[in-house]
């Protein structure tokens, strides 16, 4: 099996919204769904295309509520390409005999591949051949080339080529509904024989969307005509062109798209950047060529080499770990550095979540700040400049400082849903997830480590230094003093795991003393403290005058950091949160035996009238989400700062403890177990990595992949074998490296980018290797066990494991 495809040979109707969604292409502008271009929005498919912070909000009527939702608009299609024997139906898969069926998503350059052999009704033999891109060069463009050839039949055909915006937002079915009509038809041209163009316009936000497609055709290499007539309607332009095809002589039809927003950067009119970049794009196989080699210079860029002990039946590691970075890429790339976009928690690859941005960044960016910082920190300004709506949230919850949102889409105002519908019950319930502020301390986290990673003093100064300021000036604002306890408290909010809300019984929502959330405000006001003292000095008096801190406040600051309450409950287990030991225990057991996959127990508990408020039950990680950011040196030290314990066994029992009581309803929960059992349980470790490798493939959440894969748990995969197995950690201005390599892995060999420097990193056997390249001559700090090693340019330095 290829390492560098994923591979479909058979066609199963019931899996083609997954692998729609596994088979999208893009290029961090936009990206299209893998759908036939033949097919409409059904059942069985549905295509889809999403631009990059392309929102549009509508308001529906729920529960004799009011409701406003932003959502990631399904843009207008244009894959639409199909044909069929003059006085024949149109070519449908399910209504002919397929003879021979295969779908590759090529992932090294980039394109997907279809092809076909198929008989219909009447015992004519049809071979199609198909190969589709969104350009990864010129972010702008896509193609469709489609090659038929008729086997044993010659005759007339017809050929429809469209661009449609009668498209609604459906691809999630717990949202039907709601308000889902996002488009407005502006424009339909013919531009010429050849070229269509469709306008539409976002009814609320008020973006423009120009389409131009060209359809050309072929037969050995030289341009066919064809009879063409238009038909256009409101939202739709589209061509039927009519011709002759002979046996056995393939025709060629290509279609070549160009796709441009009222966003774009450096444009005059959207409608005319469209037209001219159709009319400079040249033909598919040009385009094919340009676009390979910005694919091949990615992959230079983010591959890394993975050796495995034992041969692997099925989708292989490495296979799917590409998958991920691909994915990884379509989303966030080269050309989001020039948008303003954040990134979707489910991808540009389909509507779940509405295409906010959660903190999975927190997952995300690790992978790309040690491959391509640019990214990151073009990603990080998607915060930047949300920052006053973020203080605007704080002054109207009466705190001080910025309050992300827990969801953000275009403004960066609060869009988590009030309410939400339970599929299993049917019933819609209150939705209390904004009180995950702990989103604020991941994105100080997120500024911080991009910093240690780059040392970018000039984004530190002006743009990351004020989000950190400001995020530990609400968490300052928001602990309260218990003068009985002497400590400070952070009250009525939720951590990671979301199925805790509330106290059972109660009607106030939140929960206090959140673990996650206590020791993370700690953290953040201690980067704030240090940050403070990194910055230049001119640059610290104008923040301090343009902030008006005071000496009084950042005394509060160090009080907090050093009074903050953590609860704990027997044995030295880290309390989730205050009371957490006083719940009841859960029938693991007797759950699954009656219901099988109890992922979702929320769902499951919910249908019985029941909740998870009751139980000792998690979502995801929540404690051990410390586990997953901090090295037990760091953690060590925060605990020590707060004049708590932390002894040698602390990690390893709030692990097994935890572990126990955790259904996995997130993707990213197995990833951030595996995380924290990589260096006591390599076994355990790996059997969980391995089943979070493959959520998305095999679907492992019941009908979640079509929605739109999860990105933070493909990034996070990828950055388990970039950091987590080589024990990468950026601490106190050395890299430290400590791999421990699962069993599985032979050698593992990859190629990392710290402080102008590139690192090559092998691990084989019992031998680290490391190799230092770079334009600057400053030394970097390797650390090593309890060494620290200088290296400089053109330096190799080899370790014994």
């Amino acid at each position: 099996m290829s390492q560098w495809s994923l591979i479909y040979e058979d066609f199963e109707p019931a899996k083609e919204k997954r692998r729609e969604a596994l088979c999208t292409l893009g290029n961090g502008y936009f990206a299209t769904r893998g759908a036939a271009p033949e097919v409409d929005a059904n059942d069985v498919h549905y295509p889809g295309t999403y631009l990059a912070g392309g929102y549009n909000r509508l308001v529906s009527r729920i529960a004799g509520r009011d409701v406003e939702n932003e959502d990631l608009v399904n843009m207008p299609n244009w894959l639409p390409l199909t044909f069929r024997r003059v006085g024949d139906a149109w070519f449908d898969l399910q209504q002919v005999e397929v003879l021979a069926y295969r779908q590759e998503l090529d992932l090294k350059q980039g394109v997907l591949l279809r092809n076909l052999r198929f008989k219909d009704a009447q015992g004519h033999v049809t071979r199609l051949a198909s190969r589709c891109l969104v350009h990864m060069q010129q972010p702008h463009l896509a193609a469709l080339e489609t090659t038929l050839t008729a086997e044993n039949w010659s005759g007339r055909i017809e050929i429809r080529t469209a661009l449609d915006g009668r498209i609604i937002n459906d691809g999630v079915a717990r949202y039907r509904g709601l308000g889902n009509r996002h488009l407005e038809w502006l424009e339909t041209r013919l531009l010429d024989a050849e070229t269509l163009l469709l306008r539409v316009r976002t009814s609320q936000s008020h973006i423009e969307v120009v389409q131009a497609a060209a359809t050309r055709l072929w037969a050995n290499d030289q341009p066919l005509a064809g009879e063409r007539q238009t038909r256009e309607e409101p939202g739709y332009i589209g061509q039927l062109i009519a011709l002759d095809i002979a046996e056995e002589t393939p025709l060629v039809i290509e279609k070549i798209v160009s796709l441009h927003s009222s966003k774009d950067r450096a444009t005059s009119e959207c409608g005319l950047e469209a037209v001219e970049s159709i009319a400079r794009a040249g033909r598919f196989r040009d385009l094919l060529q340009s676009h390979v080699l910005a694919w091949g210079h990615l992959w230079g860029r983010f591959d890394m080499g993975l050796g495995m002990r034992e041969l692997e039946p099925g989708l292989t590691t490495v296979l799917v770990l590409r998958l991920h970075i691909f994915h990884l890429l379509q989303t966030v790339s080269l050309h989001t550095m020039d948008l303003d976009a954040g990134v979707p928690a489910r991808g540009l690859h389909g509507e779940a979540y509405r295409g906010h941005v959660f903190w999975d960044e927190l997952f995300i960016f690790p992978f790309l700040s040690l491959r391509l910082p640019e990214i990151t920190r073009a990603l990080l300004m998607y915060r930047y400049r949300r920052l006053d709506e973020a203080r605007a949230a704080a002054r109207k919850a009466g705190y001080d400082g910025a309050m992300y949102p827990w969801q953000s889409g275009s403004d960066g105002r609060e869009e988590t849903q009030r309410l939400h519908l339970n599929p299993k019950s049917g019933r819609w319930i209150s939705d209390k997830s904004n009180l995950q502020r702990h989103v604020n301390a991941a994105i100080a986290y997120n500024v911080w480590q991009y910093f240690q990673v780059t040392q970018d003093m000039e984004f530190l100064s002006f743009y990351g230094a004020v989000m950190i300021l400001e995020v530990a000036r609400f968490w300052a604002s928001m602990a309260t003093y218990n003068e009985e306890l002497e400590r400070y408290e952070i009250l009525g909010v939720m951590g990671p795991d979301e199925y805790h809300d509330a106290y059972p019984d109660s009607e106030r929502p939140g929960l206090d003393n959140n673990a996650y959330t206590n020791v993370m405000a700690v953290w953040v006001l201690c980067r704030a403290l240090e940050v403070l003292d990194l910055l230049p000095r001119e640059r610290r008096q104008e923040l301090s005058e343009t902030l008006a801190l005071r000496q009084e406040e950042l005394e509060r600051w160090d009080d907090v950091s050093r009074r903050m309450r953590v609860v704990f409950h027997h044995d030295g287990i880290i309390s989730q949160f205050e009371h957490y030991e006083r719940l009841q225990e859960f029938d693991w057991d007797g759950y699954r035996k009656k219901y099988g996959d109890i992922q979702r127990l929320d769902r499951v508990l919910d249908a019985e009238d029941d909740t998870p408020n009751r139980y000792q039950v998690s979502k995801q990680a929540d404690v051990l989400m410390l586990f997953y950011l901090f090295s037990s040196e760091e953690l060590g030290d925060i605990f020590r700062r707060l004049d708590y314990p932390f002894e040698y066994d602390t990690i390893p029992k709030n692990i097994d403890y935890y572990l126990k009581r955790t259904s996995h309803g997130s993707t990213l929960s197995r990833v951030t177990h595996s995380w924290v059992l990589a260096r006591s349980d390599r076994e355990g470790s790996w059997r969980l990595f391995a089943e979070a490798l493959m959520s998305d493939v095999e679907d492992i959440q019941d009908g979640t992949t079509p929605e739109g894969i999860h990105l933070g748990a493909m990034a996070s995969t990828v950055d388990m074998m970039q950091r987590a197995y080589t024990g990468i950690e950026v601490r106190g201005g050395v890299l430290w490296l400590n791999p421990r390599l699962p069993r599985t892995i032979e050698n593992l060999c990859l190629h990392v980018h710290y402080r102008d420097k590139s690192l090559t990193m092998t691990i084989s056997g019992d031998l680290l290797t490391v190799e230092v390249a770079g334009v600057t001559p400053e030394l970097i700090k390797i650390g090593f066990k309890n060494d620290i090693h200088e290296l400089r340019h053109g330096q190799t330095k080899e370790f014994t494991l």
